[in-house]
């Protein structure tokens, strides 16, 4: 079963630096893209960063400049470092994959981590 991991959240001040990670578990053939959201309470999920499996990167507005999002393809993991944050990057981050399952089918199937709280004080 396919799973993704999230980690490295938490408290951080504003103008601090964090860094979430996140891998692909189980069993599969290859990861296609990869990305982060996010989700404040009351609103909907929202892009912040993706990279395909060539590297080619696309973000939101809010986190151009401030957010480097980076992947390892033989670890099958995606990185979000966050420089500067703001009060206002607080929200629930959650990681996303597009996972082929077999070799030699095309199909991709989309996944999510649970989420993981970031919270950045003034």
């Amino acid at each position: 079963q396919v799973q993704l991991v999230e980690s490295g959240g938490g408290l951080v001040q504003a103008g601090g630096s964090l860094k979430l990670s996140c891998a692909v578990t189980g069993s599969f053939a290859s990861v296609g893209i990869m990305g982060w959201y996010r989700q404040v309470p009351g609103n909907q999920r929202d892009l912040v960063a993706t990279i395909t499996d060539t590297g080619v990167t696309n973000y939101a507005d809010s986190a151009k400049a401030r957010f480097v999002v980076s992947r390892d393809n033989g670890k099958n993991a995606v990185y979000l470092e966050m420089a500067s944050p703001k009060p206002e990057d607080t929200a629930v981050y959650y990681c996303y994959a597009a996972v082929r399952k077999v070799r030699g089918i095309s199909a991709y199937y989309s996944y999510w981590g649970q989420g993981i709280q970031v919270t950045v004080s003034s």
